[in-house]
């Protein structure tokens, strides 16, 4: 069942439902590795670091909050800067409504729109849903990183997971279409 939700940027105001969102994983499972639950501050300060293409979504259902989504990058180094690593949470009651699937889709067009060229998915091992949610959208497995972490006293997988974005054609290349191959350098 797909929930009718309405998707729009999250503001310094969405701050305290997107903390409760996220430190109820925190606090009761493993699907993030942060083990101290986020103060209002710190949850103000996340919103208001997210701009432009690592902006952050909101997933709401009357206008109240029932999902978030975040691109971030990948890793500090520069020649990352083309890849993204992406974050879903849904709160718990709107669970296997498809809220999920519809903000992933959306990272993926939001991704797609700022010119990025891979997304990541790090995810802890064992959680079949979020595989398989990322798996729905196009994104493999690519490698499993083993006992990266510890939380509650257990040693956790995590699964990386990646969509490659289709690299468009350049527009002023007159008479190739879209299914030709990209075109070589020329030798020197």
């Amino acid at each position: 069942m797909v929930s009718p939700v309405e998707l729009r940027l999250a503001q310094v105001d969405d701050a305290e439902a997107i903390r409760q969102i996220y430190n109820a994983e925190v606090t009761t499972s493993t699907v993030t590795f942060d083990i101290v639950p986020r103060s209002l501050d710190d949850q103000r300060r996340y919103l208001s670091d997210r701009r432009g293409a690592h902006a952050v979504i909101v997933a709401t259902d009357r206008d109240t909050v029932v999902g978030y989504g975040a691109l971030s990058p990948w890793r500090s180094k520069p020649a990352y800067a083309t890849s993204v690593e992406d974050s879903v949470y849904v709160h718990p009651a709107h669970h296997g409504q498809g809220i999920g699937s519809i903000l992933l889709a959306e990272l993926v067009r939001v991704a797609t729109a700022h010119g990025f060229h891979a997304i990541f998915a790090r995810i802890v091992g064992g959680h079949a849903a979020s595989i398989r949610l990322h798996e729905a959208l196009g994104f493999e497995i690519v490698g499993t990183e083993r006992e990266v972490g510890r939380k509650f006293g257990r040693w956790l997988d995590v699964v990386v997971m990646e969509l490659l974005i289709p690299t468009r054609m350049p527009a002023a290349t007159p008479g190739l279409r879209p299914d030709d191959p990209a075109p070589r350098p020329p030798r020197g």
